[in-house]
């Protein structure tokens, strides 16, 4: 006769298996949490992209002219500014403002996105064509845009070797009249969240913290 032998299964609880699920949507959480988009950081890393773009721009096209007295005025600039319409929302454009007359319905001023000519680079809604991104309020929410790196309207020129200059004095009445001469920064908050983003003397080295 045949002894026989009882099998035993090991399975779950009711409570071990709430358990694990609780576990499971506590690391999901903070895992999600992990890829939310930081807003302010995206927004800076824009800007600081564009300033370097910028300062490309600069050093490629050389404004230089013996005939010209003033062609220092024509630099490329990056310029962070409220909207021309008063909505409040903070935006910024590259551009050479040939005649210094801060005209923003010049359209052969602007820089253009190297991916598409036919936008310009400039968040200022009084343009048709302009880039949305550059509206930092509407594309990321930005509240509040410090500059000390520009002093009077929000300009950071550049010279054909890179160097960034101020607009304390603008229009400028020198070549070499607002070279920036120390760290300077530009500070973006959405309200809750900051971001610092440093611009260095003669490199026009730039980064953010």
């Amino acid at each position: 006769m045949k002894n026989s032998q009882t099998i035993t299964r090991k399975a779950f609880t009711m409570l071990e298996l709430v358990f694990v699920i609780v576990v499971v949507g506590i690391l999901s959480y903070f895992a999600a949490s992990g890829f939310q988009r930081n807003t302010v950081v995206e927004a800076a890393d824009q800007i600081v992209s564009h300033i370097r773009y910028t300062q490309h721009l600069a050093m490629q096209d050389n404004k230089f002219d013996a005939a010209d007295a003033t062609y220092y005025r024509e630099r490329w600039q990056i310029r962070f500014t409220t909207d021309s319409t008063g909505n409040g929302n903070w935006v910024y454009w590259i551009m050479s403002d040939k005649d210094q007359d801060n005209a923003l319905n010049d359209l052969t001023e602007y820089a253009k996105d190297p991916q598409n000519s036919t936008t310009l680079l400039s968040g200022d809604s009084s343009l048709a064509n302009r880039d949305l991104s550059l509206d930092l309020t509407k594309k990321y929410g930005i509240t509040l845009v410090t500059n000390n790196c520009a002093l009077a309207g929000g300009r950071i020129f550049f010279d054909d070797l890179g160097r960034p200059y101020n607009d304390t004095t603008f229009p400028a009445t020198a070549p070499h009249q607002n070279l920036i001469t120390a760290i300077c920064t530009i500070v973006i908050t959405n309200g809750t969240q900051t971001r610092t983003i440093e611009l260095s003397p003669e490199t026009g080295y730039v980064r953010q913290y």
